[in-house]
């Protein structure tokens, strides 16, 4: 009885994973400064940022003439929410994360922090944003 219960229980524990990975898959856009951007998190764990028409990120982009990528790394085990954006030159390999936490306030409201020091904020405060998921 104990391993039919553990076959149904199991699975649900699965695409709990599944769908909270999903969740930030998409587009999401905020505003900072009066300047509308956007972040973007794609199925295959890449990420971009998109200001003012500029694209950082994703497979591949160009930054300062050097072929670069982005890819993100979730972890829901702590709350808050813990993302690490990696940016990686393509030719040397050399990479840099930034650190930052997340924790939706619904299923298309994000609140969003995120440091470039390599240092992972802590806490929400008035560095934060508010990343609305675009439909």
């Amino acid at each position: 009885m104990k391993y039919l219960i553990s076959f149904f229980i199991a699975p649900l524990f699965i695409l709990s994973a599944v769908s909270q990975k999903e969740t930030f898959i998409g587009k999401w856009t905020a505003e900072d400064h009066n300047e509308i951007g956007y972040l973007l998190f794609d199925s295959e764990g890449y990420a971009a940022f998109e200001i003012s028409g500029q694209i950082m990120g994703g497979k591949e982009f160009y930054i300062n003439d050097q072929k670069g990528k982005m890819t993100y790394a979730i972890n829901y085990e702590t709350t808050p929410i813990e993302i690490d954006f990696t940016l990686t030159k393509i030719e040397s390999g050399e990479s840099k994360k930034l650190l930052g936490i997340a924790e939706f306030t619904d299923k298309n409201t994000v609140n969003f922090n995120i440091n470039f020091d390599n240092v992972r904020p802590s806490q929400f405060d008035k560095n934060s944003i508010t990343l609305k998921r675009v439909k």
